[in-house]
């Protein structure tokens, strides 16, 4: 058997983002709040992140900014912001900004927060303080 050609294929699971090779990026509903992750496996020249957040009925504004911590990075934010009402939908994405100032997304990931009855008690609570 004679071996003329070799063809060999990979998956790559990594996104390339300026700076950033981006393993995965997920949000859920946690509790009363919206927890975000994402995993590096490359950081280079990498200036920061910034969380971006909207619902159906707005545009993405900037919620938070992390900076880099370096190659194969597992980062962790807490929306601790998201509003206070049951079944609201979020989209958050990764505005991955460089060094040199260029910009690029990530893909948007999209949560149903639920929160709590007690939460939602609280929440209406001082909501009827301020009327």
């Amino acid at each position: 058997m004679k071996l003329s050609t070799l063809i060999v294929s990979f998956l790559i699971i990594a996104t390339v983002y300026a700076g950033a090779y981006i393993e995965y990026f997920h949000a859920r509903s946690e509790s009363d709040n919206v927890r975000l992750e994402w995993q590096t496996s490359e950081e280079t020249n990498l200036q920061k992140f910034v969380i971006e957040r909207k619902t159906p009925q707005s545009s993405f504004t900037e919620i938070a900014s992390v900076s880099p911590k370096g190659n194969n990075s597992n980062y962790i934010f807490t929306d601790q912001n998201a509003y206070k009402t049951n079944d609201m939908v979020f989209v958050y994405r990764l505005k991955i900004v460089d060094n040199n100032d260029q910009i690029t997304y990530s893909a948007d990931v999209t949560v149903s927060h639920s929160i709590s009855s007690v939460a939602k008690r609280t929440w209406g609570s001082i909501k009827a303080m301020f009327r």
